[in-house]
């Protein structure tokens, strides 16, 4: 049956105040089918919620068809009046490290101009935006709040709505699945780049999904008319190795499929001093370590707290010691609450060095990424990690409810 017969033009139950911006569309197959990403759904469509537009792209070496050939590549390939593009953190090549501003380049694969979404600014300006009709999202999540990728969809939403165009969501895997939520919210004040949405560190939403709760909870001050091409035959048990997707590298330490599994372990313990978390070796953010520190001990301390599908292994090098992480990707364990545990734990076995010798930046962005300053404080005091996890039950309920009025997946 023609994808065009089946276009859903669903309200989706959002809490919505009554304006005349459109309600958000969800565009796709009513029934599953095999697995196919968004961008493959729009394209097998012919590319029609775009025909007779100009439009632009956020995007990098991320954004690409199931069959191997990049999204900019496949819209000119259709036909697609492809005018502009726009690059988030890393670049459009995915090459640059974390945390350094990204240029306006010329594209070398179309010729485009690429608009940097992670320089001097990181909202798309009006005069960004002023050659085009729409702007299409595909990029490729993490799963994990602090990743910037939701944080420049959410602001290129606000600007679409702000600037009168379309915004367009490809929708991608989330590769930690659909089911893992996990972890605390984000107080009004230490609302950031890194933590742009009031969601647990782990959410358990697809891009897409986001998008639609972006615009259900007001988390922009204008509303955009959004549309979400979503993929078929996905489902929120699925994690990466269930696409049969090639996995394409979304940063520099983001290298394989199961990398954010291992961010969200050690990501909010990385920010502190003297630590190590495996940055420059063949597994990113698969290590937790500290200056000092006696990986044997730690790692009993670890192995001890029982959290399932996690293996723990010393290791000393460079005057840090520590444990070597392995991770079963299906673990029901709460990473995020061990990222808190083992924190806990190299700050005593530094006798409060990792907490206390941070410097003033390494403080801020450390409560941005967490969401609030209590964690540092908490930790310092001596409160124990486990009342630090407990007091973020209520929220992490109160999301699960939440979300559902947005979710497009079984």
């Amino acid at each position: 049956m023609n994808l065009r017969t089946l276009i859903l033009g669903v309200a989706a139950t959002l809490m919505l105040a009554s304006c005349t911006t459109p309600k958000p569309q969800v565009h796709g197959p009513v029934n599953g089918g095999p697995f196919r990403l968004g961008v493959d759904v729009l394209a097998g469509n012919n590319w029609d919620l775009l025909r007779g537009k100009r439009v632009g792209l956020i995007c990098n070496q991320t954004s690409m068809t199931a069959g191997g050939l990049t999204t900019r590549a496949a819209m000119k390939r259709g036909g697609v009046n492809l005018v502009a593009l726009y690059a988030p953190e890393h670049g459009i090549d995915g090459t640059i490290k974390a945390g350094v501003h990204v240029r306006n380049v010329r594209d070398r694969q179309t010729g485009l101009p690429v608009y940097s979404l992670y320089g001097d600014t990181r909202k798309p300006t009006p005069s960004m935006l002023a050659p085009i009709d729409v702007l299409v999202f595909d990029l490729q999540d993490i799963g994990s709040r602090s990743y910037t990728y939701i944080s420049t969809m959410v602001l290129a939403m606000e600007a679409c709505g702000e600037n009168g165009k379309e915004f367009v969501v490809l929708d991608r895997p989330n590769p930690l699945g659909g089911i893992r939520v996990e972890g605390p919210p984000v107080e009004s004040r230490w609302k950031s780049f890194v933590s742009q949405v009031n969601v647990p560190y782990v959410h358990g939403m697809t891009a897409g999904e986001l998008a639609m709760m972006t615009l259900g909870q007001g988390w922009v001050n204008r509303r955009p008319a959004l549309r979400v091409v979503k993929m078929t035959g996905w489902n929120r048990g699925m994690l990466w190795d269930n696409t049969g997707l090639r996995w394409h590298r979304t940063s520099p330490n983001i290298p394989h499929s199961t990398s954010p599994v291992y961010y969200v372990t050690t990501g909010i313990l990385g920010g502190a001093a003297a630590v190590d978390v495996g940055i420059g070796t063949e597994n990113p953010f698969g290590y937790a370590g500290g200056s000092g520190v006696n990986g044997a001990s730690f790692c009993g301390y670890c192995q001890r707290l029982g959290f399932p599908g996690v293996r723990f292994t010393p290791y000393s090098k460079n005057g840090f010691g520590g444990a070597r992480l392995a991770i079963d990707p299906r673990t029901p364990a709460n990473l995020t609450a061990l990222d808190v545990y083992m924190l806990a734990e190299l700050n005593r076995q530094t006798r409060g060095r990792v907490l206390g010798r941070m410097s003033a930046s390494q403080i801020n962005l450390f409560n941005k990424v967490y969401g609030s300053d209590s964690l540092r404080r908490d930790l310092m005091r001596g409160v124990p990690p486990q009342r630090i996890v407990s007091s973020w039950k209520g929220f992490e309920q109160g999301f699960r409810s939440k979300r559902q009025a947005y979710l497009m997946y079984p």
